[in-house]
């Protein structure tokens, strides 16, 4: 990496400290040259602390470290994009993040529906929901949904209709999404066991 530390008065650049794996932004701290090759030495963030005027590993005093997995300078070679594994909470705060935001994975519209299918389980009122019938069904119901929905998505697996296949496609995702919340489970629950095979 050619850092260009020579754009501010102060020899800092910005460095955006990501999550690795749920891509969330935990903080934004500085670093000059010193701080980076610390960083880069022992594996652990290190900044260049403002207010203390003197280089800061995160978690030397709290024990929460952030364990770099990967570095990338911008395409102006003045701002950093660190990938960390956090060690606990990354704010002073006790937050997970310094946007006091939970770090926790999203997928995008999944989340969204995740959200709605946990908010359908738990009305009063069934009659008008399909979510909220099922689940007044039972688990057996919700099983055999998923059954009936793979069979679908096979069959139209073997003919050319796209359409029909990812209409297919998509009902038994979100059956699937029905059956993992009936069983108190969510898309991070099958995305750790993914990540444990990978």
């Amino acid at each position: 990496m050619k850092v260009d530390f020579n754009k501010s008065k102060d020899g800092l650049v910005p460095a955006i400290i990501q999550d690795a794996s749920t891509k969330n932004v935990l903080m934004l701290g500085y670093m000059n040259q010193e701080a980076l090759d610390k960083t880069m030495q022992t594996g652990k963030v290190t900044f260049f602390s403002r207010s203390k005027e003197r280089l800061w590993t995160k978690g030397e005093e709290s024990g929460h470290f952030l364990t770099v997995r990967e570095i990338k300078e911008d395409c102006d070679r003045d701002t950093l994009l660190v990938s960390v594994t956090p060690n606990g909470p990354t704010c002073h705060t006790g937050s997970d993040t310094c946007w006091n935001g939970e770090n926790r994975a999203s997928f995008g519209f999944l989340t969204e529906l995740e959200s709605v299918i946990a908010e359908r389980q738990n009305a009063a009122n069934s009659e008008n929901s399909y979510v909220a019938s099922l689940f007044e069904k039972g688990i057996n119901k919700i099983a055999q949904k998923v059954g009936e929905e793979a069979v679908e998505l096979v069959i139209e697996a073997k003919d050319s209709n796209e359409e029909l296949f990812l209409n297919e496609g998509a009902d038994l995702l979100f059956h699937y999404l029905i059956l993992l919340r009936a069983k108190g489970l969510g898309l991070e629950d099958i995305v750790k066991v993914l990540e444990q095979r990978h």
